[in-house]
């Protein structure tokens, strides 16, 4: 089934003049974790959120609603500028809700915002790096051999030269695209295993990191479709010798931020220690297949924590421990976390837990 878009076809007719009206591409998180989007148009440029009204779409045909009970809506969370529509066209970010007014099993952000309002005087800032792996449209690795494996793991993390990176041309566009859109999109690189990336959204406060993840993360599916290529977020998509992927969340408040601010984060990994599998439990499905103790990663079933040790659940950086304030590396959460549930836990866990 082809999927290639002819973009030169397409070129002169996103170059037409649409007047005052705006378009304003709806992206919500579906019953599975990933995502959908659908269009409306607005009479105006919007300037402000409370302008966006409240829509509806079919939830059982997301795994979000029973056929037949199926209306769930979306309320708009948060705006991001449109680049695959140019001018004062928008994405915007949305909430899933019930028809009684509660949210939807599959709304985390709701739950989030409410700890991140109780938590706002510590100024809690978060950097998330997202790793995740291409795939052609067959489902073999990109860029790999046809039936064949490349060489083994070394030459490939923030490799430069054919035979080193795939897709840079994809990777490159996606960090445009973020930039543009008004993600705080703050790096990328190739990861160590061949046709694996990485990109780091952050610092950002509060709800606004899972806001941005998402984004990113749709804005990234969506150039993807573009190259008719597959984006996965599994922590371990592929068996043997190969790296997983993550999502390592570095964490801040502001007195860890300050002078002194070792103490801050030592106590927090204190209480990080005491519930940690809690934490496990809404860090990624099928995580156990990439925290085995190997690979840079600590054992999903142990808790441990160390200065530049990339083998343990909680990282102190090296110019951290050295300078005594800062933050901490929390290497536990899978690549296909839901950012909202993972910086809310972590809050809850630091912050709001006595």
């Amino acid at each position: 089934m082809s999927n290639l878009y002819h973009n030169d076809l397409l070129a002169p007719y996103l170059a037409l003049d649409q007047g005052e009206k705006v378009q304003a591409e709806y992206v919500w998180i579906d019953g599975d974790g990933g995502l959908r989007s659908k269009t409306t148009t607005v009479s105006k440029k919007v300037t402000d959120i409370g302008q966006l009204r409240t829509w509806d779409f079919d939830g059982s045909s997301t795994n979000q609603a029973p056929g037949n009970d199926s209306d769930v809506y979306l309320r708009p969370a948060a705006i991001f500028k449109d680049p695959f529509r140019g001018g004062d066209n928008i994405l915007v970010l949305a909430e899933t809700y019930n028809n009684d007014g509660t949210p939807n099993r599959t709304n985390y952000r709701h739950h989030t915002a409410k700890v991140m309002e109780q938590a706002k005087e510590h100024v809690p800032w978060f950097g998330l790096e997202q790793e995740y792996t291409l795939f052609d449209a067959d489902g073999s690795p990109y860029g790999w051999p046809k039936g064949g494996f490349p060489g083994p793991q070394g030459p490939y993390y923030c490799g430069a030269g054919t035979g080193k990176v795939f897709a840079r041309d994809l990777i490159e566009a996606h960090y445009r695209a973020c930039l543009y859109s008004g993600i705080n999109i703050s790096g990328i690189n190739a990861e160590v295993m061949p046709s694996q990336w990485e990109f780091q959204v952050g610092p950002c406060e509060g709800i606004s990191m899972g806001d941005h993840l998402w984004m990113a993360r749709y804005l990234l599916v969506r150039i993807a479709e573009q190259w008719g290529v597959k984006v996965s977020f599994h922590p371990k998509p592929l068996a043997g010798e190969w790296n997983g992927a993550g999502c390592h969340t570095n964490y801040s408040t502001k007195e860890m931020r300050e002078a002194g601010g070792i103490k801050a984060i030592e106590s927090a990994i204190e209480k990080l220690a005491k519930r940690h599998e809690e934490h496990i439990a809404v860090y990624g499905d099928d995580n156990d297949l990439r925290l085995t103790g190997r690979h840079e990663t600590g054992h999903i079933g142990s808790f441990s924590s160390g200065v530049a040790n990339r083998g343990a659940s909680i990282r102190i950086p090296r110019h951290v421990a050295s300078q005594g304030y800062g933050y901490l590396e929390d290497r536990r959460p899978a690549s296909n976390i839901d950012p909202y549930r993972v910086t809310g836990i972590i809050v809850e866990t630091t912050l709001l837990n006595q």
